[in-house]
């Protein structure tokens, strides 16, 4: 027998308490008593429940069963009482009293409940696995960030409880009207929907503090199994419901398309029959509608909800609007919105689309829009069940096929040339190879100072190991002294004429440094490589240089490892550790990031200049790296001003190599170091406020800037969307010259 109180409540003078149980066999009945500290019996009321994801956890299929519970019996304060659970001969006897009803809320508690949760065979399946694919390394960092998470602050449902607006907050949207009321139209395609659900989704409609608003129906359910009963029950009660009785079904397309036909409104919203929307998602979307006159698309946070409709997990945190994240994932997904007149432009859903027919759609849509804007807060719930592909991707693999379809069909009206679009670290995740047009010579610099082990283990990794040949190598020797690395220089240049040392003969400054070795190029892409670098995907400058072809992108920053495979670089969020950092830091490159995200393609605020592809012409255009941050941050500082002339960073996880960081830099460990990172910190704060203040936009201010993991924010260090104050830093600011 297994069993599990999910969740107890004291009311008044009552307990609740929500669970399952099942036995070996899931036709098994379980019986329930409820006994007080005399042991003796207590009246108790008791409701079964559908638990499909129990059943498909232990059962591996949907039982027509409950599994799951609700019992409610009396409870006076002071007394402890006994809830009997018993199933195929066995008993489980469960305490209760003010005492442990508290201690189970505590913080202590909750961690042994993630602990037993993950004490099944489940885990030891999936740990196996995992050992036998990745090693013992690698599982034994996996199982340290798993602990790790036991003590985040948060669960998801309990921080969502925390941050949601409050009855008086919705109260007041509903008394006071917006400025701008456009009519919103949400088309919803049924099909054998289970009632249950389609009543919740049309209810939470219903709930909406926002009332100018219709909802369109097609039913596209076998003659015989239509919801016409439901529907008819709400058409008749509220005249904003309307509904076509199809007949047959269309297909995902088709049946779409026909609830899509029956919209008046200015804006379409679409959703899934079976989903539900939190009561202020339609007053967000009016109002950032009314906010935004040119706005054509919104798109919003999102997180799932489990099949009994009262437990919300797994958050989805969007970044603004992220062109290539769309293109390795439909990350947009829900709540999505279109303008009318654009949707007239763009046309309906495509049949030959069918499984990833919304994926096409909103490629079709941000393609033409002329601002797509993202609502960061969560204002939809997508229901998780077996045959969805929220939660099992292998039961519509057709659909991630379709999915790579429309990638290509993208590429194409972009005018993008991509040779293939493949599986990525999962179904659902693309990786798309671009056609590199022509040879391009690309110039690979890279500041050195002794190390020369090190300078040679990254020349020969990409001179013997890769498959791109047009390269050359200008080392830039940085006040050397020691004699062997001279006759490393003469040996090197000899054995491969491509590589050319040249010398800079002041004091250190990392910008200068690789401004003077840019000023020696002669290929249409720089390259800025670290010393102690070394690739281990032999494409990996194709990976960037697919990318950094596009007229759209200025730069092009690759995925770097530390010698034991966790991961050094994936991209720069502008905020963490209060300026800025890396993302993920330490993952084992096998583990699962944040919905994937350091194994997708995509646009972020920075890179760093560890590995660093961009174009030579943008490269002066800027003028380079700004030379008055000496040491830090003027990567960063390059990205942003590439970004500044309306040019992408694109980060790509495909690019590969080591960084072994650190050995051959210091640290910043004596009073003058100290000061000039305080000093740099300043400037950079001084040239780029706009985005210290606001936060960056391919980040979510729901995500914490204390740790580089994506995890929620800590409530009680962090306000949402409240960057950290860095008045501090004000004093070390240089004096303006006159």
């Amino acid at each position: 027998m297994k069993y599990k109180i999910d969740v107890v409540r004291i009311r008044e003078n009552s307990i609740e308490l929500n669970g399952w149980v099942v036995g070996k066999n899931p036709e098994s009945k379980a019986t329930f008593r409820v006994l007080d500290e005399k042991k003796q019996p207590v009246k108790f009321k008791c409701v079964s429940t559908r638990r499909d994801d129990v059943s498909h956890i232990y059962f591996k299929k949907i039982y027509d069963k409950d599994f799951g519970f609700d019992i409610r019996f009396p409870y006076e304060r002071g007394k402890t009482y006994w809830l009997l659970i018993r199933c195929e001969g066995r008993q489980a006897s469960v305490k209760y009293n003010e005492e442990l009803i508290a201690k189970r809320a505590s913080v202590a508690h909750k961690r042994m409940e993630k602990i037993r949760d993950l004490m099944n065979m489940e885990t030891v399946r999936v740990a196996w696995n995992f050992f036998k694919e990745h090693g013992l390394r690698a599982l034994v960092v996996k199982s340290k960030h798993k602990l790790q998470g036991i003590d985040n602050d948060y669960e998801y449902g309990e921080w969502y409880e925390l941050t949601k607006p409050s009855e008086e907050e919705l109260q007041r949207q509903r008394e006071t009207p917006l400025p701008d009321r456009p009519l919103l139209s949400i088309a919803i395609p049924v099909y054998k929907t289970p009632p249950r659900y389609l009543r919740e989704m049309l209810d939470s409609i219903l709930a909406q503090t926002y009332e100018n608003w219709e909802v369109c129906i097609a039913d596209g359910s076998p003659a015989g199994e239509s919801l016409e009963k439901v529907l008819k029950e709400y058409a008749g009660k509220d005249a904003r419901f309307r509904y076509e009785i199809l007949g047959k079904n269309l297909g995902i397309a088709g049946n779409t398309n026909a609830a899509i036909a029956m919209a008046k409104g200015d804006y379409l919203i679409l959703a899934d029959h079976d989903d539900t929307l939190p009561s202020h998602a339609l007053y967000e979307v009016a109002k950032a509608a009314g906010e935004r006159p040119d706005c054509q698309v919104i798109y919003s946070d999102e997180d799932k909800l489990d099949m009994d409709g009262k437990a919300l997990f797994d958050p989805h945190f969007k970044p603004d609007f992220n062109p290539d994240l769309l293109t390795s994932v439909n990350y947009i997904c829900h709540l999505f919105v279109v303008r009318m007149d654009l949707l007239k432009k763009v046309g309906l859903f495509r049949q030959e689309f069918d499984g990833a027919q919304d994926y096409d759609f909103i490629f079709r849509c941000t393609e033409a829009a002329k601002e797509v804007y993202h609502i960061p807060k969560v204002l939809y719930h997508w229901r998780c069940h077996q045959n969805s592909t929220a939660s099992n991707p292998d039961s519509k693999r057709y659909a991630f096929e379709a999915g790579a379809r429309a990638i290509m069909a993208h590429y194409e009206r972009m005018g993008i040339k991509a040779l293939s679009v493949e599986k990525g670290v999962d179904y659902g995740i693309y990786h798309t190879k671009f056609e590199i047009q022509g040879n391009p010579l690309v110039s690979v610099i890279i500041p050195n100072k002794d190390h020369s082990q090190d300078l040679d283990t990254c020349l020969r990794s990409i001179l013997e190991r890769c498959t791109y040949k047009n390269l050359e190598f200008i080392v830039v020797e940085n006040n050397s002294t020691q004699p062997e690395t001279f006759r490393y220089y003469e040996q090197i240049q000899k054995e491969f004429p491509c590589v050319r040392v040249v010398r800079w003969e002041r004091e250190f400054n990392y910008s200068a440094i690789n401004n003077f070795g840019a000023g020696f190029a002669k290929g249409e892409y720089l390259l800025l490589l670290n010393n102690d670098t070394e690739a281990i995907n032999p494409d990996f400058i194709q990976e960037m240089l697919g990318f950094c072809q596009r007229e759209d992108v200025g730069i092009v920053g690759a995925r770097l490892l530390y010698g034991d495979d966790t991961i050094q670089h994936a991209g720069v969020v502008i905020g963490f550790g209060g300026i800025a950092g890396h993302t993920f830091i330490g993952l084992h490159k096998a583990e699962n990031s944040y919905f994937h995200r350091a194994m997708c393609a995509q646009d972020y605020s920075a890179v760093t200049a560890a590995c660093l592809m961009t174009k030579k012409s943008v490269f002066d255009q800027v003028g380079g790296l700004s030379q008055e941050l000496a040491v830090a941050f003027n990567d960063i500082d390059y990205c942003m001003k590439v970004r500044a002339l309306g040019k992408l960073v694109v980060y790509a996880p495909y690019a590969l190599l080591y960084h072994y960081e650190s050995k051959s830099r210091g640290l910043e460990d004596t009073p003058e170091k100290v000061a000039r990172f305080n000093r740099e910190v300043a400037i950079f704060i001084k040239k780029w406020p706009d985005i210290i203040r606001k936060g960056d936009p391919y980040y979510n201010p729901n995500l914490t800037l204390r740790k580089s993991n994506f995890a929620l924010r800590d409530l009680l260090k962090e306000k949402i969307g409240e960057p950290y104050d860095l008045s501090a830093y004000e004093k070390f600011a240089p004096e303006e010259k006159s």
